[in-house]
């Protein structure tokens, strides 16, 4: 199914909903900006603001889009707002796409709401995604999490083509907070960008990863399956003193999330182009302290204790984001007990997504990186499954369990593997099971799409309503 990757349509139907005014931080990135975008929202919530994010895809139902005050949206509201995007869609023949109705109906919610401020997350790319229909005026901070390759047969087949897309959301006479990158051209891609439309690069902050001081921070947990939050000092040009807090989002990765974050909240602060909402008087470091302390971000490094398992539950799809992961499984045993055998059995299940293939994705994480010098033996596991189409994104496939058993036998012959049934009902419930009957205790990690998280969530969930 093709996808129309254009702004005409909508910007001919806007004209006939209610105009959209509510003050707005806009981001965009290949991974991270979902993790910007909740800790950014924990902050406002925490500083007594009211705050609408918008996040896609949803992760156990499509209200989970929508989320006002940490709260998804009622469906009731929902449905309501959505039929009057769909009415006004039919009456003037513009035939909009669902993640299009999607974003007019949060965008219809919240400006109905009249929150103080929205966080918004790009679908994909930016220049041309539908969040991009937000009018100028309504944009206070755009940003930009890490950039790499993912989409290329929508955004490009390069970094550097990648960035340009990602950075078209972008405003004039507006700061554009640019996150840590990998890649170098990304720096000069945004600049070029960004300056050509009036708008002003401002890079994250660094924020610093300290040692845990129990005066501080109290008791710290040691455990191979959930560590203690990671404990960190932050330094803003808008406050006089050093913030120093609890970060509860796993993996190096999230230092540069959150400096993207407190780098948004600080020119909310001090821009002059939010200055009529005399921000510096709502959010303090105390605030920003308590929102950092208080986020939850589910599927992204998320541990879940089950009776018979301890699951890590992350969202990892592209070999960026896979390469995250593995780095953290690799921390983890890091802090495991010396001469032990360590069990970790993954349950796998990915989209297809060309030209990214399966290998590229799972390379990273199989077999598990050993640290340096660890002293302890490894015995890997993996389950392959399909995960249960996303409703509305017909276009969205699971990549055969089949074809993904044949890459885990090529990247780890030495693992035991399980392999759905191509057409059998259940399949992550019995890979949990099977996963704890092999796994006698260790680490179940369970990755390779947000489709499967979503999966495991619902499971969760109708385990808790029996």
């Amino acid at each position: 199914m093709s996808i129309d990757l254009s702004l005409d349509r909508l910007h001919r139907l806007v004209g006939h909903l209610p105009t959209y005014t509510r003050p707005t931080c806009h981001i965009a990135g290949t991974n991270g900006k979902g993790s910007v975008s909740s800790l950014l929202s924990s902050i406002i919530y925490n500083s007594s603001l009211s705050f609408g994010r918008y996040n896609s895809p949803h992760l156990v139902s499509i209200y989970d889009c929508i989320v006002i005050n940490n709260e998804p949206v009622k469906p009731d509201a929902y449905a309501r707002a959505k039929a009057e995007v769909e009415r006004a869609d039919k009456e003037h023949e513009t035939k909009l796409s669902s993640f299009e109705l999607l974003t007019l109906t949060a965008l219809y919610i919240f400006e109905e709401a009249k929150l103080d401020i929205v966080v918004i997350e790009v679908g994909m790319g930016g220049r041309l995604d539908a969040t991009n229909i937000i009018p100028d005026e309504a944009i206070l901070v755009s940003a930009l999490t890490a950039v790499d390759l993912d989409h290329q047969a929508f955004l490009g087949n390069t970094v550097a083509d990648i960035t340009k897309e990602k950075a078209g959301i972008a405003r004039k006479g507006r700061p554009f907070v640019l996150g840590p990158q990998k890649h170098g051209e990304v720096a000069g891609v945004v600049k070029s960008v960004v300056e050509g439309v009036g708008g002003q690069v401002v890079e994250a902050v660094h924020v610093v990863k300290r040692p845990w001081t129990e005066d501080i921070d109290g008791v710290k947990r040691a455990s191979f399956r959930e560590p203690s939050p990671q404990p960190v000092t932050i330094s803003l040009a808008c406050f006089s003193r050093c913030i120093r807090t609890l970060l509860p989002l796993y993996g190096e990765h999230q230092l540069d999330n959150l400096g993207v974050a407190v780098s948004i909240v600080s020119e909310l602060i001090t821009h002059p182009s939010s200055s009529h909402l005399n921000l510096g008087t709502r959010i303090t470091p105390e605030t920003v302290s308590e929102g950092i302390k208080s986020v939850r971000w589910p599927g992204r490094l998320s541990f879940h204790e089950l009776p018979a398992s301890v699951v890590l539950a992350d969202g990892a799809h592209n070999p960026a984001s896979s390469t995250t992961l593995g780095a953290y499984i690799t921390h983890l045993l890091s802090l495991s007990e010396k001469d032990k055998t360590i069990n970790i059995t993954y349950v796998l299940s990915l989209s297809h997504s060309p030209p990214k293939t399966p290998l590229q994705t799972l390379a990273p994480i199989l077999p598990p990186k050993l640290p340096t010098n660890p002293n302890i033996t490894l015995k890997v596991n993996v389950a392959v499954l399909r995960f249960t189409p996303p409703e509305g994104m017909p276009w969205v496939k699971s990549v055969p369990p089949s074809v993904l058993g044949d890459v885990v036998a090529e990247l780890a012959p030495e693992a035991g593997l399980w392999v759905a049934e191509e057409d059998s009902n259940d399949q992550l419930e019995n890979a949990l099971t099977w996963a704890a009957d092999v796994g006698q205790g260790g680490l179940v990690v369970l990755a390779g799409s947000l489709y499967l998280v979503a999966d495991f969530y619902r499971l969760i969930e109708k385990t808790l309503n029996m």
